[in-house]
């Protein structure tokens, strides 16, 4: 089973049917049980980052969250649930991530004629194989809604990246992690790629 955490926000229903269409049962839970015991991980979000980190400690999920990406279990995450992976961010003044990976969550600049938020379609770039991109080429459009982008430390972890007045990461990658910028869940046939390769790697480990 994989379990979508659900902390009060984030679009729980629309990623846990997005699993059922492509034929892989998912549960909306905070039942730290059901989030520990689960067989893949998925950490939705859309909201401000300072809410969210608050929900998850009210909620007792943190513990739980670094709980799972430490034992590398698959773990998918998904716009500010990929955000939230990092040390910090600077939306609202500097507010603490779950640290996971070092590095920092950033806001684009309102010039050049762009709009902030970024929302809508945009392509990625690749930047290394994955097994969660399996079928997804260079050049492939999926979804965003976005003020705020995240900065690595570590450039090897960059899966995808895409341009919007700068080249940002949309998306990084270990051996057992995917998250992304972009919603898979609002991408259509590209985005269930995704979240199909992620469950039949959460089904094979």
């Amino acid at each position: 089973m994989i379990a979508i955490i659900d902390y009060g926000m984030g679009n729980l229903r629309s990623v846990q049917k997005g699993f059922e269409h492509v034929g892989f049962q998912a549960e909306v839970t905070r039942d730290v049980g059901k989030i520990t015991s689960a067989r893949g991980v998925v950490l939705p979000g859309v909201g401000a980052f300072q809410a969210c980190m608050a929900n998850l400690g009210r909620f007792g999920l943190i513990q739980p969250i670094r709980e799972v990406v430490s034992q590398k279990k698959p773990f998918l995450g998904i716009c500010l649930g990929f955000q939230l992976l990092f040390s910090e961010s600077e939306e609202f003044g500097k507010q603490k991530g779950l640290d996971l990976f070092p590095g920092k969550v950033v806001g684009f600049q309102a010039n050049n004629g762009l709009k902030v938020p970024h929302m809508g379609w945009n392509c990625i770039e690749k930047k290394k194989a994955s097994p969660f991109l399996e079928g997804i080429a260079s050049g492939d459009y999926v979804y965003f809604v976005h003020s705020f982008y995240v900065v690595p430390d570590d450039p090897s972890v960059i899966a995808t990246a895409t341009d919007y007045g700068t080249s940002f990461v949309s998306s990084i990658a270990t051996d057992h992690l995917f998250a992304c910028q972009f919603h898979p869940e609002k991408s259509q046939e590209i985005g269930l790629r995704i979240l199909a390769n992620f469950g039949r790697f959460v089904a094979s480990n």
